[in-house]
C-alpha cells in the first residue's frame, strides 16, 4: 500500500481509535505452494495493550495447514471510503472537467504472526474477549469449558490469536490539496450525502483541523 505522506496518520493514536470501532476486515495468509494465498473475511477485537488482535474459524476451514505452515500473515481493515468526481478535484484555473477523479479511504494494515489456539479454555477465554468487544450490553452466556451452553460447541471452532508485528495506516483525504479545494469537495461530499459520504467529509475536517 503506497501511503504518501499527507495521507499518513498523525500518530498512533489516530489510527487505533479508527481501528477500535472498525473491526471486520480481511485475513490474508500466504497459500501453499501451487495455490493462491487465503483471503478470509474476519471480525476481529484489537487490543493495543496486549499489541494482538483475536478472532476465531471454523475448525473445517481450509486455510489452518497454509497457517500452520506459514503464521506470517496480514489482517487488512478498508472503510469510509468514497468516489470523488473529477470536477470537485479540479484545482483553481483549470476547466472543472479536467480535474481528476479519486477515491477517499481509510485503511489499516497489521503485519501479524498468527498463533492457532486448540485448548478448550483458552478458546472459550478468546470467545469471551469478543462477546465483551461486539456486545458490551452482555445478553449472552458465557463461554466454559465443558460447559453447557456454549462447551460443546468449542470443539467445532480453532481460535486465533495475532501478534501484531507491524502496522501500516493511510487516510487518503484530499491533504495534499488547497483549502479552496477541500472547502468544494466537503460541499459536495455534503451535497450528495452518499453512502460512505459522512464519514469522508468528516475524516477531510478532521485532518484539515489537525
Amino acid at each position: 500500500m503506497l501511503i504518501h505522506p499527507w495521507d499518513a496518520p498523525h500518530d498512533d493514536a489516530e489510527w487505533q481509535r479508527w481501528l477500535a470501532v472498525h473491526d471486520f476486515g480481511q485475513l490474508a495468509v500466504n497459500g501453499l505452494p501451487g495455490e493462491p494465498p487465503y483471503v478470509q473475511p474476519l471480525h476481529f477485537a484489537y487490543d493495543g495493550e496486549r499489541g494482538e488482535a483475536v478472532g476465531h474459524l471454523a475448525r473445517p476451514n481450509p486455510l489452518w495447514a497454509a497457517l500452520e505452515a506459514n503464521p506470517d500473515v496480514l489482517l487488512s481493515v478498508v472503510d469510509d471510503y468514497v468516489y470523488v468526481p473529477g470536477p470537485w478535484q479540479a484545482a483553481p484555473g483549470i476547466p472543472s472537467e479536467h480535474g481528476v477523479p479519486t477515491s477517499f479511504y481509510a485503511a489499516v494494515q497489521l503485519r501479524c504472526t498468527a498463533r492457532i489456539v486448540d485448548d478448550p479454555a483458552e478458546k472459550a477465554g478468546l470467545l469471551n474477549r469478543q462477546i465483551g468487544h461486539f456486545q458490551p450490553e452482555g445478553g449472552s452466556a458465557r463461554a466454559a469449558a465443558g460447559e453447557a451452553p456454549y462447551g460443546r460447541m468449542l470443539s467445532g471452532i480453532r481460535g486465533l490469536r495475532l501478534e501484531v508485528t507491524g502496522v501500516r495506516a493511510k487516510f487518503k483525504y484530499a491533504g495534499n490539496k488547497t483549502e479552496r479545494v477541500q472547502d468544494r469537495i466537503a460541499a459536495g461530499l455534503a451535497g450528495r450525502g452518499g453512502p460512505g459520504d459522512a464519514a469522508a467529509r468528516e475524516h477531510l475536517r478532521r485532518r484539515r483541523g489537525a
